[in-house]
């Protein structure tokens, strides 16, 4: 293809999904036009709809005050005219962009909402943002049914839709790098003259991303990887060292934009990366040896965050992931493989620079988005922990894969018999339904998610990490209200009690009556509430009156301690007892102090 000629974007090419106006028709089903867009927009809406309904269920992480008050600072540097810094001396979060944090203050001046709530709803619309990334993702590569599929399936990943509602940095984060990869895929589909709006765009993109976390150069580094290999392919493709020099700097040209805006973004969203230039690169330093003093659970196995293992990653991923999700991973493998043993057979076969060629760099670049981080682990083995939370970006280009290959799936099996077609429709629509059944018992915990290649929930008890957020002491909070309210004849609470919580405080005060107060003093304490994660429920003596659980495995627990005050502390030690004070804000796992 001539340098100079304008093609269109192919990632345009397929508004109708590749399906015609009657796909499936060997199984005798009927694929009306567009039926997988406005499918799309049913799913996305009622999600919306789940989240406003919803988000006042979901507790209070450990990091949520420390980003909370991070977000505060922020506003306060603008609103103070530049003059209150506080922000950038702030523990370690000065580290961290903070798009989302800002944002949340910004909110929280004029929302009606509690602080907690407010976040808990922007972060449940950011997640729906980040499902629709990955729909016109899918869709932009493989057609509207596939994009249907993509937002089915990691709308149905709990780790994703549990962290929406609670996570102030892994989903945007995730959001932030789904969006970017799309523009930049999209900005592949239009070389050698990808236009100014979707260069702009992805420097909106990629500048919000790195404002939320630097780890967002990953999505440069895959584009400029990728604009490299189509070089390459122009070159070999019989243009010119000359020829391929001018497209470089053409190329050059046209995506200097992105970068402009995406540091002005990225500024504005974390100012202190503008206080030296080489401040992004500090983070990205730190980050690279940011060490977490503890220990993490998986498979039976404790070992140091900053010494995980080699299968850590993979294996989290493996039993974390739903089935039908792991279904089409394997789907997209045996795609793949055979995509790539037609192409070594094909001595004719070549990348040529056409829309075809293009459409390859781009799945290309969806499989570095979702593949690189893993491979990275493996090789580097960075500090890891809380399950696949750290990762949380790449599962959505898996989604992605995964539902591109049952799109392929549906085309093969749109060629047989009528009976296999309803069978396979019949299947995945059977998936589905148990998915959300489950996640919908897990309600508000789908964080501790676990699939059946473990036993589920109730079988990685014990063995894997459940409620390392601690959000199930909300729950149990407002349960020790209800219990004392109805123990008082429904009356109002007439007295005073003292509360001790083997978790963070506040995932637990927060949700009590102003009667209970907090007390780090065991002696005093009427009430226990612990978290059964590190043993933490053993740590102080009581009469269990309450406990939290999903699928049988106990969550937090809730003692009444009112019978035990006069009588000797009975405190459980051991290597495991958490602590009954506030960990450091990075901390999931709380950690034993002194006790008094």
């Amino acid at each position: 293809m001539t340098a100079g000629v304008r093609k269109p974007d192919i990632g345009e090419s397929h508004r109708s999904g590749g399906t015609g106006r009657a796909g499936f028709q060997g199984a005798g089903l009927i694929d009306l036009h567009h039926l997988f867009d406005d499918l799309a927009w049913v799913w996305l809406l009622a999600v919306a709809v789940l989240v406003v309904l919803t988000y006042r269920e979901y507790g209070i992480i450990w990091d949520s005050e420390v980003q909370d008050e991070y977000g505060r600072k922020l506003l306060s540097f603008y609103l103070s005219g530049f003059h209150d810094r506080s922000a950038f001396e702030f523990q370690n979060l000065y580290l961290y962009g903070g798009a989302f944090d800002l944002t949340a203050a910004l909110l929280n001046q004029v929302s009606p909402l509690g602080e907690y709530e407010t976040r808990h709803l922007l972060g449940g619309m950011v997640g729906v943002l980040g499902l629709l990334g990955a729909w016109r993702l899918a869709r932009m590569l493989a057609g509207e049914r596939a994009g249907f599929f993509a937002v089915v399936l990691l709308t149905l990943i709990p780790d994703y839709y549990g962290h929406m509602l609670v996570n102030p940095k892994d989903v945007p984060f995730a959001c932030g790098m789904t969006w970017t990869l799309h523009l930049a895929c999209r900005s592949v589909g239009q070389l050698p003259r990808p236009r100014l709006g979707t260069v702009l765009g992805l420097g909106l993109a990629l500048g919000l991303t790195l404002g939320t976390r630097i780890g967002a150069v990953l999505a440069g580094f895959y584009l400029i990887l990728i604009l490299a290999l189509y070089l390459g392919l122009r070159w070999r493709a019989g243009a010119s060292a000359r020829a391929t020099l001018g497209i470089t700097r053409q190329l050059a040209l046209a995506y200097l934009p992105a970068l402009v805006v995406a540091y002005l973004v990225m500024g504005v969203c974390w100012p202190w990366a503008w206080q030296s230039p080489l401040n992004p690169l500090v983070a990205l330093s730190v980050f690279s040896h940011f060490t977490w003093p503890n220990e993490v659970l998986a498979a039976g196995v404790v070992f140091k965050a900053s010494e995980p293992p080699i299968w850590y990653l993979p294996l989290m991923l493996a039993v974390k992931l739903p089935e039908m999700v792991l279904v089409g991973l394997t789907l997209a493998l045996w795609f793949a493989g055979g995509w790539l043993v037609n192409w070594l057979n094909d001595r004719r076969h070549g990348f040529a620079v056409d829309n075809d060629g293009l459409r390859r760099l781009q799945f290309l670049m969806v499989t570095l988005a979702a593949l690189f981080p893993i491979v990275y682990f493996l090789v580097f083995r960075p500090e890891v922990y809380n399950g696949i939370r750290h990762f949380l970006f790449v599962v959505p280009p898996l989604a992605i894969l995964a539902a591109i290959a049952f799109n392929g799936l549906w085309l093969a099996i749109d060629r047989g018999p009528r009976l296999l077609g309803r069978a396979a429709l019949a299947g995945f629509s059977v998936a589905v339904v148990i998915q959300a059944w489950i996640m919908m018992e897990l309600h508000p915990n789908q964080c501790i998610y676990y699939n059946a290649l473990v036993g589920g929930v109730k079988g990685a008890d014990g063995r894997f990490e459940l409620d390392y957020w601690g959000t199930s002491v909300a729950q149990a909070a407002e349960e020790l209200a209800t219990y004392v309210q109805d123990e008082n004849g429904g009356n109002p609470i007439d007295r005073t009690y003292k509360v001790l919580v083997c978790a963070n405080p506040e995932s637990a005060m927060y949700f009590l009556p102003k009667q209970f107060e907090l007390t780090r003093v065991i002696a005093e304490g009427d009430f226990f509430i612990g978290l059964t994660l590190s043993g933490c429920d053993k740590s102080v003596d009581g009469q269990q009156i309450i406990r939290v659980e999903r699928f049988g495995a106990v969550l937090s627990v809730v003692k009444d301690r009112r019978d035990l005050k006069e009588q000797p502390v009975n405190i459980a030690k051991g290597p495991s007892q958490p602590a009954l004070t506030p960990p450091l804000p990075t901390i999931a796992v709380p950690r034993p102090p002194e006790m008094q």
